[in-house]
């Protein structure tokens, strides 16, 4: 369900709409946005789960794309990112840039009702899930959904090896 006074909501839950993704929404309790909380407290695994991160190319002006990774890889962002970018270097947005470009806040960043057009990068280890949990554009809930359904994000598109799995202790 989504708040009133969540202006992303609305944009997410219409971009899924128009695009006739079928998905499920999942309420969560905002103290347990962030992932290894998220996944430990509602019994979804790791590598079932799929972080949006928005990333930034150093240069001025500055190039965005929006980056879309299971919880159990580390993005590439001094190799594939920065060579999509077109940057000589590129990061991670932090919170506060990361909410104006996007207009979600971290913990909820979703690829879905972006307020402006932006590259969706998402790495091909997503597209071998059954089903994948997402933000939800706020950090009160998630989407799950087929991978399948992302690829009706305008501008979206597979990009293997955008990261690499994190090698297990």
């Amino acid at each position: 369900m989504t708040r009133p006074s969540d202006p992303t909501g609305d944009s997410v839950l219409d971009q899924l709409a128009s695009l006739g993704v079928d998905h499920e929404v999942m309420p969560c309790d905002p103290a347990l946005a962030d992932t290894a909380a998220f996944c430990a407290a509602y019994g979804v695994a790791p590598e079932d789960s799929a972080n949006a991160i928005l990333v930034a190319g150093k240069a001025e002006p500055r190039s965005y794309a929006v980056c879309l990774l299971l919880a159990t890889c580390r993005l590439d962002v001094n190799g594939t990112v920065r060579r999509r970018l077109g940057s000589r270097k590129a990061s991670f947005a932090g919170f506060d840039e990361t909410e104006e470009v996007t207009g979600m806040t971290v913990g909820g960043v979703t690829p879905f009702g972006l307020p402006r057009a932006l590259p969706v990068w998402i790495d091909g280890a997503v597209m071998e899930r059954e089903t994948v949990v997402v933000g939800g554009g706020s950090r009160d809930r998630k989407l799950r959904l087929s991978p399948a359904g992302l690829l009706a994000i305008p501008g979206a598109e597979v990009v293997d090896g955008l990261a690499r799995p994190v090698p297990i202790d």
